[in-house]
Order: C-alpha cells, then sequence, then structure tokens
C-alpha cells in the first residue's frame, strides 16, 4: 500500500482516510457495483451533489476521492468560516481553471449553516459548469438549501456505518497505521465491541476513542505490545458505552420513547425523554420537528390547537436558539402529552390513498368540474351542482366522490376532545354515513 502523505502527527481519522473506493467502506446502497454514484464517478459524469448525513460516515472522503479520481481542483471551504467574498473568490479561480480546460469542485462542509445570500452567490457557477459544488449536510437539506440551488443538486443520503463497517474499519486502522502498528497495539474482543457500540455509526469518534485510548495507556506507562481493554475505552470517551449519541441506535431509542410517551399521554414519561435529549445535545430543531408531525399524526382534529402549538414552537426555536428554546421545547412536549389524542385524520388519508391507488384516475363526477365555456356546459360539466350557501346550515346532501365510491366513508372521526363535536355535526349532515340504522356510527 502506498505511503500516506499525512503528517505523522495528524489524528488518526486523518491519518487513515481512505484515499480512493476500493479502501472506502460503508454506503454500499451508493458505491456498490452497478449502483449510481459509483457509476457517475467511474463515468466522469458526476453533477453538483450534496451528501447528506451523520458525522462520521464519508461525506468530506467521499470529496476527495471523487477530486483525486477525476484530476480536479478540490477547494474546501467551511460554512462556519467563509462569507460571500469567498465564494466569490473560489469561482474567479474556478473560471481561470476552466480556461486551461480543469475542472474545480468547491467542497462546502456544513453546508446548511451557509445563509441566503451564500447560496445565492452560487446559482450561476453551479448553473453553467464553472465549478462543481458538493456539499456536506447532518440536515436534511430540503429544510436548510434553498430551492433554486437544490434543484441544481443531486441529494446524496449517507447512512450511519454499520456495526460490521465499523469493525472493519477499526481493525484496518491498527493494521495500516505506522504509528499503532509500531506499538503493537491491540483491541481486547470486549473493548472494540464497547468502541463500535459507543461510536453510533460515526468512524470518525470510533478512530479519535482508539486512539485516544492509546494515548491514556502510554500514559499510564504501558509499554508495547499495547493492550487496549474497556476501562481505557470508557476513559477515552468519557462515558460508559452506550450513553446517548446522536448518531447511533440509542439516538432513535430515545426519541421513540419520547414520541410514545407523548402519544400515550404521559407528561412526566415526555418530560424525562426530553430532558434525556437535551443534556446530550440533540438538535432542538429535530425535536420539535417531531413534534410537528405528533401533533397532526396522533392528537388531529382532537385538539387542533396542538398543531398550531407545535408549529408555533418549531418557528420559536429557529429563532430563539439554545439554550432558551429547551423550555419552549418543555411547555409544547407537557401539552400534547396532555391534550385528547386521535389518529384519525392518518387513517382517513391511509385509506383514501389506498382508494386511489386500487381505482387510479376515476374521473371526477361531471357535476364537480368547472364549466368555463359554453363547450364545457353543454357537455354536462357543472351540470347539477348545488351550491352549498343556498341551502340551510351551508350543506347539501350530494356526491362528492367519482363513481363507484360514493358511499365510501374515510374520515370516522374520534369521541374524543374537538373531534366528538366534529362526529355529531358529520352525523348530522351526513346521516346515511354516519350512522347505522341502530343509530350508531357506521
Amino acid at each position: 500500500m502506498a505511503e500516506r502523505s499525512s503528517p505523522p502527527r495528524a489524528p488518526l481519522p486523518e491519518r487513515v482516510r481512505p484515499r480512493d473506493l476500493d479502501e472506502f467502506v460503508g454506503q454500499t446502497h451508493l458505491l456498490g457495483p452497478g449502483k449510481v454514484l459509483s457509476i457517475l464517478i467511474e463515468r466522469d459524469r458526476f453533477p453538483s451533489m450534496i451528501f447528506w448525513g451523520d458525522p462520521g460516515t464519508g461525506k468530506t472522503t467521499l470529496a476527495r476521492i471523487i477530486a483525486r479520481r477525476t484530476g480536479a481542483e478540490l477547494i474546501p471551504m467551511s460554512a462556519v468560516s467563509s462569507g460571500v467574498r469567498e465564494v466569490r473568490k473560489v469561482i474567479e479561480r474556478a473560471a481561470a481553471l476552466r480556461g486551461i480546460d480543469r475542472r474545480t469542485i468547491l467542497f462546502i462542509d456544513e453546508i446548511h449553516r451557509f445563509n441566503k445570500a451564500q447560496q445565492d452567490a452560487l446559482l450561476h457557477a453551479v448553473e453553467d459548469g464553472t465549478l462543481t459544488l458538493i456539499g456536506a449536510t447532518t440536515e436534511n437539506p430540503s429544510f436548510e438549501v434553498i430551492g433554486p440551488l437544490l434543484s441544481r443538486c443531486k441529494v446524496f443520503r449517507l447512512h450511519p456505518l454499520t456495526k460490521e463497517e465499523l469493525g472493519s474499519i477499526i481493525d484496518r486502522a491498527i493494521a495500516t497505521d505506522r504509528m499503532l502498528s509500531a506499538l503493537s497495539a491491540a483491541l481486547e474482543p470486549a473493548a472494540r465491541e464497547a468502541l463500535i457500540d459507543h461510536s453510533g455509526g460515526d468512524a470518525r469518534t470510533a478512530l479519535g476513542g482508539l486512539e485516544t485510548s492509546v494515548e491514556l495507556a502510554l500514559a499510564d506507562g504501558a509499554q508495547p505490545p499495547i493492550r487496549i481493554t474497556i476501562p481505557l475505552i470508557e476513559r477515552a470517551l468519557l462515558s460508559r458505552p452506550g450513553r446517548y449519541d446522536k448518531g447511533g441506535d440509542y439516538h432513535y431509542d430515545v426519541i421513540s420513547a419520547f414520541i410514545k410517551s407523548l402519544r400515550g399521554s404521559d407528561p412526566n414519561g415526555a418530560i424525562y425523554w426530553l430532558a434525556r435529549m437535551v443534556d446530550a445535545g440533540e438538535d432542538p430543531r429535530f425535536i420539535a420537528r417531531r413534534m410537528v408531525i405528533l401533533a397532526s399524526e396522533d392528537i388531529g382534529n382532537a385538539n387542533p390547537n396542538a398543531l398550531v402549538l407545535a408549529q408555533s414552537c418549531a418557528d420559536a426555536v429557529h429563532f430563539v436558539g439554545m439554550p432558551e428554546s429547551q423550555l419552549i421545547l418543555a411547555q409544547t412536549a407537557l401539552y400534547l402529552a396532555s391534550s385528547p389524542k386521535s389518529n384519525s385524520a392518518l387513517m382517513a388519508l391511509h385509506s383514501a390513498l389506498e382508494d386511489v391507488r386500487k381505482f387510479p384516475e376515476r374521473p371526477v363526477p361531471l357535476h364537480l368540474r368547472n364549466a368555463p365555456t359554453g363547450l364545457m356546459r353543454a357537455q354536462g360539466y357543472s351540470k347539477g351542482y348545488k351550491y352549498a350557501h343556498d341551502f340551510p346550515g351551508g350543506v347539501i346532501d350530494q356526491n362528492f366522490l367519482p363513481e363507484g365510491l360514493e358511499s365510501n366513508v374515510y374520515y370516522h372521526p374520534s369521541d374524543r376532545g374537538v373531534e366528538k363535536a366534529i362526529r355529531e355535526r358529520l352525523t348530522t349532515w351526513w346521516p346515511k354515513k354516519y350512522k347505522t340504522d341502530e343509530g350508531e356510527e357506521g
């Protein structure tokens, strides 16, 4: 294997960073044989791209590999420390390189931190091919990247690394890194498992923990061969393996417990799991987004104000930021947990979608179609339509569904909260659909 160019005292993740696709581990859904990204790279026909994924999944490494494979000039830029002026300088440099038939790849780490003006500055250069943009983000680009720029890029979702993939990366580092080899460093099987479990799919965390554990062993006076034990891993990671992490299984377990507590109407469970996430440094926008979804999915019309408050929470969290946002999250979580629950909106949508897919392209009944021209009126468009406001109560018994589906009922409101009153109204308005012969909901 070719000797790496990284300085010997560079951090371990940098020293063992893959230099080509045959060394890259993970993301087989994109880079496996015949997969889209591997084909684009092999054919040197890749577009501007955004790599969306958790930390340590290979976003930066992939950008470097692509530049090396294609002979492009790679210009890295951090969205945290760069502004419009720096972007324009890069574009000028890219234009000059284009003049000598050399491609420029602009790699922007944390592109979600670029504001609108910074993103706008890239549009023309990306559009006309002056440069190829590769952005890296841990946030959903649909929310964080402006539409015009997003439409000019192909988004690739990178997944957290599996335990097997992390194990392969750790084993390879021990086998190939000169410093670790010189120390004859070796992980005890239980320590290896603990390091993998704690790293939560993040290769950088795993390799950083490995390197720190070796340094701790040396500080304790250990001599080669260095044996890395569970206590060393725990000290290196400053916590027991399995603690909440934002990229691994425990992250999803905790948010699952939080959502289930909200759905189950237990404010105490909800506030506990919220506190766990806040204490671990979870992104407050992620928590707020999940509450917005729950407000519609699990509360719905039983308390329509729940969605209003949840959306206000999301807006306020974005505006205020941490640490003050934790109070806004807590207030909203307690409100949602204490609200009456109904999933009738979710079930109505699923039921309607089932019919839409089972009976595609059912024509719109003629009486529901607009008739802006004489020809359309002659063909029966709008004929027989009854204008609801012309009737008592603003309600009229007429069919609003395609032929063959006229009697279908998708929405079954619960008897909880505001939805109880909705149910009573619908029973009055549509007795054939919402009452059986026994007078119960149909």
